[in-house]
């Protein structure tokens, strides 16, 4: 029996600042359908939704900003300090996360789209790889990652290996990837094997 089309369910992941968004834009600039993990867990939390009534419940008002939206720096610093904190916020994002995406893909067109991408940062962390066909890992060297983020955040180079602590390692999720995209070179560099990528994954039904 013949199974039915469907689009090809690819995941980006990485590190903390691997280049992840950059990769995603390409994707994207390629014409295929993506969508940011990120971004979901955002409209998890938003003010007025039941996350983060669910949030403020477990943590305390001292997550909230002077809106009463979620303060996100405040509660990353919570979280990437406490393992605790960071399983009980991901306990109440995911679900949200997990059951948007499969709408997603399943709202897509497979004789448009031969794939999609979805980008999910802790895919690995969380045992989604399972979810999808393939994995993207973009990558570059944990010290690059690390200025990264300071320059990015502002943060300390204490704050910064905290944060890359929280994560697997990058060298432990390349090595689990289907396709491994490198960030450390010039953006032309990391165009390049996105373009490449984008070839074999179309020409892989």
């Amino acid at each position: 029996m013949t199974q039915p089309l469907r689009v090809r369910r690819i995941a980006l992941t990485g590190g903390i600042a691997t280049g992840k968004s950059h990769v995603l834009a390409r994707f994207e600039a390629l014409g295929v359908p993506t969508i940011d993990a990120d971004v979901l867990a955002r409209e998890a939390v938003a003010p007025g939704t039941p996350g983060l009534s669910a949030v403020v419940d477990r943590f305390g008002r001292d997550v909230l900003d002077a809106n009463g939206a979620l303060d996100r720096r405040q509660m990353a610093k919570l979280v990437f300090a406490d393992p605790d904190a960071r399983k009980a916020l991901e306990a109440i994002i995911h679900p949200h996360v997990r059951q948007a995406t499969d709408q997603w893909f399943a709202s897509l067109e497979p004789h448009q789209h031969p794939y999609a991408i979805a980008d999910i940062p802790l895919l690995y962390e969380v045992g989604r790889d399972r979810d999808f066909d393939a994995v993207i890992v973009a990558a570059c060297d944990p010290e690059t990652q690390v200025r990264r983020v300071m320059q990015r955040d502002g943060s300390s180079e204490a704050e910064a290996r905290q944060r890359l602590a929280a994560q697997l390692p990058i060298d432990e999720k390349v090595r689990r990837a289907d396709y491994v995209i490198r960030t450390d070179g010039s953006f032309e560099e990391t165009d390049r094997q996105i373009t490449d990528v984008s070839g074999r994954l179309a020409g892989s039904r």
